[in-house]
Order: structure tokens, then sequence, then C-alpha cells
């Protein structure tokens, strides 16, 4: 760590005023502020208020978060192809082994994820000479989660440089973007390639061996989701077997999406340190259950409201993207409404609409979209008690 810092030092005065390297400053400042804490900080005794807790360590505790999901996930991509294979028992060939294979499949598209998305962020702070911001770090971890296995590395390519120009940096940058820059990912892939997105094709499951890992599964294969498979059946309910495999995660889905342990591990990191709103993160749950109960209750579906939290995206898009700190309500009370309303719609889009059977994505982009008027309301009835105790 001295070794690195002492690089750093010796590189400063070529990026700094009069350096050979001034018009690179935001890109030496990037890497250097991503490397270490700031050496300065607000005076003792001044006016600004000043606290610990940036942007950086904010982003580096939703990443550690991210880990588990992230873990599993590539082992799930493991047993997923030697499941599709016809192994009868994946597990005897070894977690090592399935996990390196799910590895080598994901690795590609993190790399791809970060090149583009962080390519882009660097040029732009470039061309406005402005500091670097650590906020793509989470949206380049979470896109190839939310993702198939089998997206191709150009469609994620577009998809990343479109929602990063056009849902990010359009508006300002990070702190400034109105919708989830992930979502929206998922979202242009959604629109834009729907066959690589979703139904029961063979998008879920990797096909070919990676060096000489994994196996050669056929191209006739197909395997649907849970959920994909409960529209063509009616919505029928589940067997105590396919909730009991959506909790520990071995089910068909996108790549960090199907394991309810490992999102809980991660949404305990998120609420211990204080990242995530609890109130958000609650709220969603407490929607989607009250509406799933609600649906049942009226016939529309036999699947049990316990269901619909544990199965598809809703667990991940309740912990780690309802719950971002930028696109999400910030008032205390505006946090109940718009967590409630994420859980409500993503149950009626899955019930309502059985050609999209994952709704999460859809009600946490139109909950961004209504989440500042929600604010607004809030902050306006506060004011206006003030003025009514003021007249008082």
């Amino acid at each position: 760590m001295k070794a690195l810092k002492k690089l750093f030092d010796n590189m400063r005065p070529s990026f700094e005023e009069g350096g050979k390297l001034h018009a690179f400053r935001s890109l030496y400042e990037g890497f250097e502020s991503f490397a270490f804490v700031p050496n300065t900080t607000s005076r003792q005794g001044s006016v600004n208020i000043h606290d610990a807790f940036d942007s950086k360590r904010l982003m580096s505790f939703v990443v550690i978060a991210l880990i588990p999901a992230l873990l599993f996930g590539c082992y799930n991509i493991g047993y997923q192809n030697a499941l599709a294979a016809g192994v009868e028992c994946p597990c005897s060939e070894g977690v090592f082994s399935l996990f390196l294979y799910g590895f080598l499949a994901m690795l590609p598209k993190l790399i791809v994820s970060y090149v583009v998305g962080l390519g882009i962020e660097f040029t732009v702070a470039q061309w406005k000479k402005e500091e670097i911001a650590e906020g793509y770090l989470v949206s380049g971890i979470i896109i190839p989660l939310i993702i198939p296995v089998n997206t191709p590395l150009w469609m994620l390519a577009i998809a990343v440089a479109f929602s990063v120009i056009f849902a990010k940096e359009i508006f300002g940058g990070t702190g400034m973007n109105i919708f989830n820059v992930a979502l929206i990912t998922r979202a242009f892939l959604f629109f834009s390639y729907p066959s690589m997105m979703t139904g029961d094709d063979n998008v879920w499951v990797a096909q070919d061996t990676i060096l000489g890992l994994g196996y050669a599964v056929p191209d006739t294969y197909t395997a649907a989701t849970p959920l994909g498979a409960a529209v063509a059946e009616g919505f029928a309910g589940f067997d105590c077997s396919t909730i009991k495999a959506a909790i520990i995660g071995l089910i068909p889905g996108s790549m960090g999406e199907t394991s309810v342990i490992a999102i809980g591990l991660g949404a305990l990191i998120l609420l211990y340190t204080g990242v995530a709103s609890w109130k958000t993160m609650l709220s969603v749950f407490v929607g989607g259950a009250a509406t799933g109960y609600l649906m049942q209750a009226l016939g529309l579906t036999q699947i049990q409201w316990y269901e619909h939290l544990v199965l598809g995206g809703f667990a991940f898009g309740a912990v780690f993207m309802a719950t971002d700190p930028v696109t999400s309500a910030r008032t205390e009370c505006g946090k109940y409404i718009y967590g409630f309303m994420i859980g409500l719609v993503a149950v009626l889009v899955r019930v309502m609409n059985p050609g999209y059977p994952e709704g999460m994505m859809l009600a946490i982009l139109l909950m961004n979209l209504f989440a500042p008027l929600i604010d607004y309301f809030f902050v306006q009835s506060n004011i206006n008690k003030r003025l009514n105790r003021a007249k008082k």
C-alpha cells in the first residue's frame, strides 16, 4: 500500500497545473480517489458539515453486499449447465468446478459492463474537466447479475452505453439521474431484444464448455424460469420443492437474482451499515405480499402471496434497486409509499399481464418517475404545517 501511495505521489506533479499531463488530471484524481481516502476534510470548527461516510464508502458497502449473490450466481450457472446436460446430481461434480465454470461465464460480462460504462464516464469527466464519480461501481456489477447468462456481449455493450449516456450523463452524472441505470440497461435489452431476455428459450442456461469445464448442452434444450412456467400453466401454484429451490437459488433465472438466501445476506449488510433504508425495503415486501394475497382472494391467481416474494427478481429488486438512494423517495414517510407501490405494481404486472410474468423492473422504473412527486407532497405538507403553526 505504501508503494502504491508513493507511486501516486510521484505522478501527481505531472497532472497538476503546468504538468505535461494536466489535461488528464480528472483521470488521475479519479484513480487516486478510488485507491485512497482524500487527504483533506473539512476543518474543525468550520461551517461545513462533513460526513466520513462518503460516496466511495457507500458504493463499497453495496458492492460487498452484492458479493454473496455474485458468488452463488456463479455456482448456479455451473449447476444449471450440468443439470441441462443430464447430470442427475450436479453437486457430485464438485462445488469448485461448478463455481469456476460459472465464474468464467460471468467474467466477460463483468468486464464488458465496467469497460464500457467506466470508459464513457471517464470520457465525459475528461470532456467536462470534472472529477470522476464512483457511481458506476455498483451499476457495473448489478447489470451482469440481472441479465440471462447467454446474453451476447455486443448486446450488453450497446445497452450499457445507452443507459450510461441517456439515463445518467445526460442528466448530469452520478446523483442526478432519475432512473436506475442498471434497470434502464435491462429495459433496453428487454424491449430491443425480447427473445434474448424472456421465455423458455435457451437463454437461462449456459450451453457450451469453457476452457474444458462444463458441458455442451444440445441447442434444442430449453429451460423456463418458475414464473415463466407458471404463466404457461395458468398461474397455478408451486410445489414445496420449487419454493425450496427458489429460496436456495438452484433455479433458472438471471445470474444473481435466484438465491433469496444470498440476497438476504446482502440485505443484512446494507441494513447493518445503514446504506439502505429498511422502510423502503420492508414496504416493497409488504406491498407485494398484500397485493398477492388480494389477487389470490379475488381468484385471479393460484400463486400464494409469499411465492411472489421469493421468485423472479422480486427480492433482488427490493434489496438492491428499490433502495437506490438517488432514484428512490428521500422523505421518511415517502419511503413507505414508494416501496409499497413498487411491490403492488410488480405483482399486478405479473398477474394481469401473462406475456410478462416478471414485473419488478417495470414497477421500480415507474416509481422512479413518481419518487420526486411523492417527496414533493410530503415536503409541501411539512411546510404548510409549519406555516400554520407560525400563524398561530
